[in-house]
């Protein structure tokens, strides 16, 4: 009777197994929280530059096969990489997540918003002003240039998916060492796109890059990186500032009782 009307059945008679599942069951649900913060910036900054792009200019930055191609890497290698994060021991110091409780928090909200306000500001300046700022020239100045912002945005979801990696902490590399699966999915990633983009230029409509536009590309999408780190360095100051304010604040909460 006990074991029809029991949520949990421990096989081995062991309680420790009850920890292990609850690390495990945090450890998955946090996997998925990063797998969205992560695929969010990416479908908002693809939309985005890509419907302003064909509303001005007529034609967008990337073709369907590029977007295809986002899509099935990042979805597929992308989930991989995130989904695969084994648990670690400081999950069970967090609190538990409540029934009600908002899947995507306000940290991911911030880290979503920031990650693409930054990418659709870069793409936007390469788009309609990288002509100039590169000093492209030549008959096939457009294709460099899509290529380019093709390029760029890839590399910035692999940073941003190291980014992921660490919803709320600064240190996105704690743990790498122990996580290959994610490290030799980034590596196929990088390794797919160079293939990609210098060899397969007949079938996704890419021109070889040089290498210093290949060093642009790296650089923007570390960026990503940049942007994240500051944002949640401004985060623990405010945070340090109002825990100073609410330490030093003599008023607790009553109001003094009046004289005489």
């Amino acid at each position: 009777v006990a074991k029809e009307s029991a949520d949990v059945i421990l096989m081995d008679d062991n309680f420790t197994t009850i920890v292990t599942l609850a690390k495990w069951g945090r450890g998955i649900y946090l996997n998925i929280q990063k797998f969205v913060q992560f695929q969010l910036p990416i479908n908002i900054v693809s939309l985005m530059i890509s419907f302003v792009s064909i509303c001005i200019l007529g034609s967008s930055p990337f073709t369907v096969v590029q977007l295809l191609w986002v899509n099935m890497i990042m979805d597929i290698l992308g989930a991989l990489a995130l989904a695969t994060e084994p648990p670690n021991d400081g999950l069970m110091n967090r609190f538990p997540v409540g029934r009600g409780a908002s899947f995507i928090t306000g940290t991911m909200w911030k880290n979503i918003i920031a990650q693409s306000i930054y990418q659709l500001a870069v793409f936007a300046i390469l788009k309609f002003g990288g002509k100039k700022f590169l000093k492209l020239n030549g008959s096939n100045v457009n294709p460099i240039l899509n290529t380019l912002i093709f390029n760029s945005f890839v590399f910035s979801q692999v940073f941003n998916a190291i980014n992921s990696r660490a919803i709320e902490n600064i240190n996105v590399f704690h743990g790498l060492v122990n996580s290959w699966v994610f490290i030799v999915t980034m590596v196929s990633i990088i390794t797919s796109q160079v293939i990609m983009v210098e060899f397969l230029g007949t079938f996704a409509s890419t021109v070889p890059l040089s290498a210093k536009l290949w060093l642009v590309s790296i650089l923007i999408g570390s960026g990503s990186m940049i942007v994240a780190v500051a944002l949640k360095c401004i985060s623990i100051e405010l945070l340090k500032n109002a825990d100073t304010v609410q330490y030093n604040d003599p008023h607790d909460g009553y109001d003094p009782l009046p004289c005489g």
